[in-house]
């Protein structure tokens, strides 16, 4: 993922090295956490299960093997893209241990209560600037 302009100072100078070195030389391209592979076309469904081709078999959303196949009825073909993220939050700590290599569905799982803090806050901020220039919001 691409890092913002206003955030690209809490990065080391090598990132884009970092982070090539983790997704593929560490990794091997396969998400660390479900195991989807970097790139390639999958079919999955909407409970988070995939087909791993190389395996022949199913696998759940944290990548483990099915014993039954789930209902295809929702099968879709995505492309999962690998990203190397801060397990902790922390963008100071660059270590092997601190860096996953993570595919979108495993990366937004795991910022999932940041992103809920962050909709709180920018709800309360636009609250108090509509009570502040236009007066109280009408109750519901």
């Amino acid at each position: 993922m691409p890092i913002r302009p206003e955030h690209r100072h809490f990065y080391p100078i090598d990132w884009p090295q970092l982070s090539v070195a983790i997704r593929f030389g560490r990794a091997g391209g396969l998400c660390e956490r479900c195991g989807r592979p970097h790139g390639r076309v999958i079919v999955c469904v909407d409970d988070g299960s995939w087909y791993d081709a190389d395996g022949g078999v199913w696998r759940s959303g944290r990548g483990r093997i099915l014993r039954r196949t789930p209902d295809l009825a929702s099968a879709r073909l995505t492309r999962p893209i690998l990203a190397t993220c801060h397990r902790a939050h922390d963008t100071s700590l660059n270590g092997p241990t601190d860096l996953a290599a993570w595919c979108q569905r495993c990366h937004l799982d795991h910022d999932r209560p940041e992103h809920i803090r962050r909709r709180r806050l920018t709800f309360l901020r636009r609250r108090a600037l509509g009570d502040l220039f236009l007066g109280p919001y009408p109750v519901l």
